[in-house]
């Protein structure tokens, strides 16, 4: 403290009157630091006796004692005469403020809980900057964060000690670890006072105090085994698992030995024996043909019937994330791989290592919290040497819920070879349910391949991604819906009550409705067929006539309903997700003819609305469950793929019922109407699907669908439907196929929808595509040239152009 004597001195009103005390008895102008003194707000009795015993108390109590014998030497405390003559002037007391430590202490701690490195080092002493340089401040932070999977950084100040240059802030802070859990701990950290601002003294210590001196942290992971999924029979879709992958070595087969060879594969890998005749005994095949992948107990099983072929097969020995049917269902059941690059720090925190398998897409991807269990460890501090010091925490690890999916295993497989040879895309619904029986998009992939240590593995072929192998067509792929949008229309129609089912109208080739110079054709046209005649409007949908829809979209647009055709369409489940939650979904477009994205007049866009084309597009998936509300009676369920999360003790964690969406907007009479039209395609010789379903003993209900895609561009090839089998044992199902730029729809569409339906209710296909040497083998020759219909096929389904006036085979 420094004295000044002498001297008149301003006084502030509320200062003491002079002689008030030691400071006017002393004479003296004092500048005091407002703070001097001690500040422990709650203060507990271990932390008194160590920050004050010996560094404060001590020390202050001379000062004061030697202040006021200094003092009394000039006058008396109380207010006696005073020894010397008093001063003429009076006493200023000037003050310093200090600003809040625990301020700084908290922007430091809030900077740590959010990860702001550059924050917290910027609040360091310059003592402390000068010791180490960012690199390696945010180095020693981010090792502990990844070492301990911090996920969150908590704390509370508990009591602060204030000099006039440092202070010290005692603090509990918690490090919430993934694998561990939380890590509380209280500890001390030291400020300095700089240029009027507090500065974070930094030692190792602030981080934990078993860090002190250079420790680190090293983490013992406890991993989980992965939880199995299972088809909603209980057979296993994927599952950690020994396996074996098989090859065959075509050059050593004798000929006597293929037929058997061949049937002992089929039976091992589950695989047509015609498929894998075709494939071994190409005349390009390699030196070794992966057939498959099997499970070891599987192989074992079979081992002594293809003991006396083993000149021929390669087998390969490997613990692996095993999915059974391949590539069937690959898109809807996904498949894991290890963590990417971009992922690896975020997913480290997690507690998930960076030599981790994941869930990358499908199930696997969105059950990956309950799949991958709950991964444990133990949080080791080590010494600079390389030695244990102590263990920080542990939390063992928690076993993996498994999933059961409402896929049906073998009709899965089915689904995926039926349009395994496309670029194509089927959804299987359980039609009163919503449940999702199947799933296909093709081309796939193989999810066994993903996993390197598979000797058979093609996963380099698959990238570049040309042919969108990981697209999952049935959810994501956005198609113009062609004629099985036409039921949309029909029910508009009925709805504006302009028309009924008895209204008839003549199918020509052409319509011009939009003028004599602007003519639509009808597909009878193309195929050089006769046209089909007046029809009522359930025959108009029987035979697709576009001139017919034509005329429906004009003329509500044209009388007070310009909008009907796209609110019914929506009121259908069009144009929005359906609510699958599990897989990524598209939502597609529905437009009125005045808000359409074409360049064309409104009246136009309504006509071509009414057939499926402009700018409309719809997923297979949403078709399948449109189809599944007509078929039901009118509701429409949100599709479901998970049945159940299952803990290890066999208990449902979670459990999805058929969940209710809507109910179609339709009288009775109206969806009636609709039905039976659906069944006429099929079951009338007139329809445009008769000969694909003609004889079928299951009862069919369907539309037909060829949606133009550009000029010069082939079109896409669809078929919707659904069964009315009313079965206990087997539900009816509702279908959707879609094929791309392959043709008419009652070509290649209609046929996948049949074997669909034959796999379901008889257990395998029945017979063989019209484009198939036998059953799951193509003809060579079916395409080349590409065939044409004869006049006795009348088979069509009305596609038509979209903005540009294009007239495609139906």
């Amino acid at each position: 403290m420094l004295c000044q004597r002498g001297g008149p001195a301003a006084v502030p009103p509320d200062a003491p009157a002079h002689g008030a005390g030691p400071a006017a008895a002393c004479g003296c102008a004092c500048r005091v630091p407002a703070r001097f003194g001690i500040r422990l707000p709650g203060l507990q009795p271990d932390f008194g006796r160590n920050f004050m015993k010996n560094r404060i108390l001590r020390p202050l109590a001379l000062v004061v004692l030697l202040f006021t014998a200094a003092c009394s030497l000039f006058g008396s405390a109380d207010g006696g005469e005073s020894l010397t003559p008093q001063p003429t002037g009076q006493v200023q007391v000037l003050t310093t403020a200090v600003p809040p430590v625990e301020a700084a202490a908290r922007a430091y701690l809030d900077a740590w809980a959010a990860f702001d490195y550059e924050n917290m080092y910027a609040l360091l002493t310059q003592l402390s900057r000068d010791a180490m340089t960012f690199e390696q401040y945010e180095e020693r932070y981010v090792n502990v964060a990844l070492e301990a999977t911090l996920t969150s950084v908590e704390y509370e100040i508990l009591q602060s000690l204030v000099n006039p240059a440092n202070a010290q802030v005692a603090y509990r802070v918690t490090l919430n670890s993934a694998l561990v859990g939380p890590i509380t701990r209280d500890t001390t950290m030291g400020l300095s006072l700089e240029a009027g601002v507090w500065h974070v003294v930094w030692d190792d210590s602030l981080i934990l105090p078993e860090l002190a001196g250079g420790n680190t942290l090293s983490m013992q992971r406890f991993e989980p085994t992965r939880g199995q999924i299972y088809d909603i029979n209980g057979q296993i879709l994927a599952g950690d698992s020994e396996a074996v992958a098989v090859q065959v070595i075509p050059s050593n087969i004798v000929e006597e030995d293929s037929d058997g060879l061949v049937s002992q594969l089929s039976a091992l890998v589950g695989v047509r024996g015609s498929i894998l005749s075709d494939l071994i005994f190409d005349e390009d095949a390699p030196f070794l043909v992966p057939i498959g992948v099997v499970s070891a107990d599987e192989f074992e099983a079979r081992e002594q019937f293809l003991e006396p072929y083993f000149n021929y097969i390669r087998f390969d020995r490997y613990f692996t994330r095993l999915y059974p049917l391949g590539s069937g269902g690959a898109h809807a059941i996904g498949y894991v791989g290890q963590v990417g690059a971009e992922e690896a720090e975020e997913l480290s925190r997690q507690g998930v290592p960076i030599d981790a398998v994941i869930g990358k897409l499908g199930i696997e991807r969105w059950g990956e919290t309950y799949l991958a269990g709950q991964r444990g460890g133990e949080l080791y501090v080590i010494s600079p040497e390389g030695q244990r010091v102590t263990i920080l925490a542990r939390r063992d690890a928690q076993a993996a819920q498994s999933i059961t999916l409402t896929l049906d295993r073998d009709l899965q497989g089915e689904t995926q070879l039926a349009i395994k040879d496309f670029t194509a895309a089927a959804v299987v619904l359980e039609r009163d349910t919503g449940r999702i029986l199947a799933m296909a998009s093709s081309p796939a992939f193989d999810p066994n391949s993903a996993d390197f240590a598979n000797p058979v593995s093609q996963w380099s072929t698959y990238f570049p991604d040309d042919a969108g192998r990981f697209f999952n067509r049935a959810t994501e792929g956005q198609y113009p819906p062609g004629s099985v949008f036409k039921m949309v229309p029909f029910a508009a129609a009925l709805e504006s009550e302009l028309y009924t089912v008895e209204s008839s109208y003549f199918c020509g080739h052409t319509w011009t409705g939009l003028g004599e110079d602007s003519p639509l054709e009808d597909w009878t046209l193309a195929k050089g067929l006769p046209a089909s005649g007046e029809l009522t409007l359930p025959q108009a949908l029987m035979r697709s006539c576009n001139p017919w829809f034509y005329e429906i979209g004009l003329s509500l647009y044209s009388n007070g309903f310009p909008d009907l055709i796209a609110e019914t369409a929506r009121a259908f489940g069009l144009g929005s997700p359906t609510g699958l939650e599990t897989l990524t979904e598209a939502s597609g477009q529905i437009t009125t003819p005045n808000t359409s994205t074409t360049d064309s007049a409104p009246p136009f866009n309504a006509a071509q609305q009414a057939i499926g084309q402009s700018d409309t597009l719809v997923t297979p998936l949403q078709m399948a469950v449109l189809a599944a509300a007509i078929g039901n009676g009118g509701t429409l369920y949100q599709p479901q793929l998970v049945e159940q999360v299952v803990s290890t003790d066999g208990q449902a964690i979670l459990a999805f019922e058929p969940e209710v969406t809507a109910t179609l907007p339709l009288s009775e009479q109206i969806l009636g109407a609709i039905q039976d039209a659906l069944r006429l395609v099929v079951n009338d010789p007139r329809g445009t699907a008769y000969r694909r379903f003609s004889g079928f003993s299951i009862v069919v209900y369907g539309k037909t669908g060829t949606a133009s895609v550009g000029p010069g561009i082939t079109p896409h090839a669809w078929f919707v439907g659904y069964t009315n089998q009313g079965r206990e044992d087997l539900p009816d199902i509702a279908i959707a196929v879609v094929v791309e730029n392959i043709g008419e729809g009652s070509d290649f569409a209609a046929p996948m929808f049949r074997r669909i339906v034959e796999a379901y209710f008889f257990g395998s296909p029945q017979i063989p595509y019209p484009w198939e040497s036998q059953i799951g083998v193509l003809d060579p020759e079916f395409f080349n040239p590409s065939p044409t219909p004869g006049p006795d096929e009348e088979g069509g389904d009305g596609g038509d152009g979209g903005p540009i006036i294009v007239t495609p085979s139906p």
